[in-house]
């Protein structure tokens, strides 16, 4: 593979996964928690709403940062190895699974309505993505600074 595509794959996996570090923190200690606020009455609605546009925000980074890891997987540069690698793959596989298995459950559930039992389920469960893409956030910045020794 040519140093350019790499980079390219590289840096797009960077942007990706930064700006979902950056989005998981926000829905963790602000949005997820808000959900209690919003009161019964108009829940459904507000979980309806919620999960429609934050596909919009969520899924092409989510599946650019998928990509791209798989990418890297299989083209790297001399400078990362495949530990590296093989790390961040499996830090997006557990994001995604937790996503699907944890998090969108507790979401079906809340599109009835308010329950403070998935909810509490779903703030605390959401600590698994957050430290697995905080994770990821570091091992992409500390692999871009070794390609660009």
């Amino acid at each position: 593979m040519n140093d350019t595509l790499f980079k390219l794959i590289l840096l797009s996996n960077v942007a990706a996964t930064l700006y979902m570090v950056g989005l998981i923190w926000c829905v963790q200690i602000v949005h997820y928690p808000l959900f209690a606020q919003v009161g019964t009455e108009g829940f459904a609605a507000y979980e309806a709403a919620h999960s429609r546009l934050i596909t919009l925000v969520v899924g092409l980074p989510m599946l650019v940062e998928l990509v791209t890891a798989g990418l890297l997987l299989f083209f790297r540069s001399p400078a990362i190895g495949l530990a590296e690698t093989s790390v961040g793959v499996v830090l997006v596989l557990v994001i995604w699974l937790s996503t699907i298995s944890l998090q969108v459950p507790q979401h079906a559930i809340l599109s009835s309505g308010f329950d403070t039992t998935a909810h509490q389920f779903l703030v605390n469960s959401n600590w698994i993505r957050t430290i697995a893409w905080s994770v990821r956030g570091a091992l992409v910045l500390w692999m871009m600074a070794k390609v660009m020794r």
